[in-house]
Formats: structure tokens, sequence, C-alpha cells
């Protein structure tokens, strides 16, 4: 009977061979074969094989521009998906209530997708102390520093070099507190809302949580995750602006797209340009598409190209 070499062991004789009195000598194929061992054993997610054909949708910078599609192939082994302030509660009631309705369906996809091979990062805001003791905190804190292209920003603020202004007014504050943009009839302030993520979403697996730039940074490097999807609320405020939100990541030469069925603004239809909040964030979205990345719907992440996911033969 034939037995099967541990790959631990065969990246340890392969390390052994660099340290050891050969390693001028190695020639460039098994150089780069010791260098993709090396950073392969540094993952921790299993990198299975999977691709996934996604129809991305995006939009010239003009304002009559329609929208065009265009399908791509992206390796499961290869993205990830953010999941931005998803709470179990908010100050405005109506956008604790879209999240409740949308929570459901978002544990559906990033299910599917994590089966595939999809890295999941769980990101809410002001909550992860209360995750602290948890493995996924652990993970992702001892992921491999790795240094950005730029630096990573507490906060990405609109650009005005790289777009225009908000489609919305999401300015007017209509109670004390920091909360703009609520469509509540008499918003209330509540500065000590429950900050756990929706309890519809499930953290699990090889599933990691933060809310820091760099340590997300250093996690998407480590799993060599270079297709980005950011999912979450909300879509006019911290999926574009946090330090892992769609500018953020696009400095940072990821391939970043927003789940456009997965996400919903934080806008009050009695402000600029007084459309329904529906139509308010479908604004915002195409703002999006037309300055700084292409959309996606969730779907394309629960199902690969058939025959893909078998075994290199």
């Amino acid at each position: 009977m034939m037995l099967h070499p541990d790959p631990r062991s065969r990246r340890q004789f392969l390390q052994s061979i660099l340290q050891g009195s050969l390693a001028g000598a190695l020639t460039p194929s098994l150089a780069g074969l010791l260098a993709e061992e090396t950073t392969e054993a540094t993952r921790q997610i299993p990198p299975v094989p999977g691709v996934f054909s996604v129809e991305l949708r995006k939009r010239g910078k003009e304002d009559s521009a329609p929208a065009q599609m265009e399908t791509a192939e992206w390796k499961a082994s290869e993205t990830a998906i953010i999941i931005c302030d998803m709470w179990a509660d908010h100050p405005c009631k109506l956008a604790a209530h879209r999240v409740g309705r949308m929570a459901p369906r978002m544990n559906d996809v990033i299910s599917k997708a994590r089966d595939r091979g999809v890295a999941i990062i769980h990101a809410p805001s002001g909550g992860i102390q209360l995750y602290e003791d948890t493995p996924y905190r652990k993970r992702i804190k001892e992921a491999k520093p790795a240094q950005p292209p730029v630096k990573i920003q507490g906060w990405c603020y609109l650009n005005p070099e790289k777009e225009g202004p908000l489609p919305v007014d999401d300015t007017v504050k209509r109670t004390d507190g920091p909360i703009r943009g609520c469509d509540d009839p008499f918003p209330t302030y509540q500065p000590n809302h429950d900050r756990h993520e929706h309890p519809a979403i499930k953290i699990i697996g090889y599933d990691v949580i933060s809310a820091n730039g760099q340590e997300i940074y250093n996690f998407l490097e480590q799993e060599q995750r270079k297709n980005i999807v950011l999912m979450g609320v909300h879509t006019n405020m911290c999926v574009l602006g946090r330090p892992f939100g769609i500018r953020q990541m696009r400095y940072l030469n990821k391939n970043v797209v927003l789940c456009r069925d997965l996400t919903d603004a934080l806008y009050d239809p009695r402000d600029k340009p007084y459309v329904s909040h529906t139509r308010g964030t479908e604004m915002i979205i195409e703002h999006i598409e037309r300055y700084w990345c292409p959309s996606i719907l969730g779907k394309d992440l629960t199902q690969v190209i058939p025959g893909s996911d078998n075994p290199a033969s």
C-alpha cells in the first residue's frame, strides 16, 4: 500500500533545503515551489476549487449613462464577504426593521458561499468588544501582519477627486445625538442600542470578527482574498466610509463589489431629492456603480460553475 506524504512534512523538507547548504543552488522552479508552499502554509481556510460566475453591473460617470453588465469568473478561494454593521438593533427603528427583514436572506447567501470556500468577515462596528473572548476574534488577531500599499484610514470621507456628491441628502438630524437620515416619524436617539450582529446571521466555522481596517487587511492577505464583497448597512454611510468599506478597499487595490440586494441606505424621504426610501437606496447604489465599483446579486455567490469544484486531475 502506497502512503501519501504528509503536506506538513513536505513543507518542512523544502524549508530545510532553503535553510541548508544547498540554498544558494536552488533552481528557480524549486524556489518558486517553496515560496508557494510557505505562503499556502499561512492560510487557515482550505483553498478549495470552485469558480463563481458573477454578473457585474457598472455605469459610466455621466448621469444619463445606462447600466452595463459584464460577466467575470472568481475563484471561491480568492473571495471574501464583509458584513457591515448588521446590528441586532438601531436607533432608527425603521432601519432596524429593514435589517431584520434582510438578515435571514443574508444568512442564506453567506452560508452557501461559506460552504463553497468563501471567507466571511463579520464587522458589527462598535460591538466588537462583545465578541472579544471568541475564537473568531482570536483568529483574525493572529493573522500574519501585512503592510498595506496606502494608509488605512479611520474613516474614508466623500472624495471629490474621485466622485460626485451623494444623490440624497443624509445630513438632516431630527433628534438629539448623531443619527442622520432616519425616516422614523419621530426619531428618538438611543445611545446604548444592541450592537451584537443580528441573531439571524450565524457566525461559525472559519469566520472572523473585526471592524479594524488593519486586522481585516492582514486576514485578507493571509488568506489570499482579492475579490471582496461588501454587504450590510448603511450604503451611503458605513458601507462606503468604514476602514474596511468600499472606498478603503479601492484604495487598497482590492477587487471590491457591492452586493446590491443585501444593503440598505439611511435616507429620509422628507429630505432631498424627496423620493421613496427604496428609490433613495437605489440612487446610492447607482452612485457607487458610477464612481467606485460594480455591484452584484447575492445569488452569484451561492453556486459555482458546474465541474469547477472537482479535484484537479
